[in-house]
């Protein structure tokens, strides 16, 4: 019993003096305040943290009886690849942690961007997930914009159409007088 006590002990202080690089940091989750269905959101990182990363999630809540599409870009911007941090990855999740949507990378290096949709999210919680790391000891920070739109109803399709037709037929009208 001793011998396994102290062993314990052993590895437990030992664990204490392992290196602090690759832990991760953030502020998350952050609760986004949507102001007519779009918000801003981002972290900060302080100096001195090479090689640690980054998993923040952004969290807001659609309301309503109508589905909203969701547009949203992510972006960092440094001197270099060498110098801030480097952006992973950004996803869409509900509120139950199911993948909605996979962003996709635009661009990388000095500067990275990312994007990400999602199509008819009906009243729920969501958030947005933004992964990375720093790639210097220098302070580093990312910021992206997300907007909510109304999805269409197939009525408005149909009102469309018959404009369109309308006017197809006023065209044809006029071209025959």
């Amino acid at each position: 019993m001793k011998k396994s006590l102290l062993a314990a002990a052993v590895l437990a202080s030992a664990s204490l003096a392992a290196p602090s690089a690759w832990a991760q940091i953030g502020n998350s989750p952050q609760a986004l305040d949507l102001v007519d269905n779009s918000a801003f959101f981002g972290d900060s990182f302080e100096a001195g943290n090479s090689g640690n990363t980054f998993a923040d999630r952004f969290t807001f809540t659609v309301t309503g009886t109508v589905g909203q599409n969701l547009d949203a870009i992510v972006a960092s911007v440094s001197r270099s690849t060498d110098v801030g941090l480097d952006i992973t990855g950004v996803w869409l999740f509900d509120g139950n942690d199911t993948l909605l949507s996979q962003g996709s990378s635009l661009q990388t290096g000095a500067t990275d961007v990312w994007t990400v949709a999602g199509g008819n999210l009906s009243a729920g919680d969501y958030y947005i997930r933004v992964n990375g790391n720093l790639v210097s000891d220098d302070g580093a920070s990312f910021g992206g914009a997300m907007m909510l739109m109304p999805v269409p109803e197939p009525g408005t399709y149909g009102m469309m159409l018959g404009g369109l037709g309308i006017l197809g037929f006023l065209a044809r009208r006029r071209k025959a007088k």
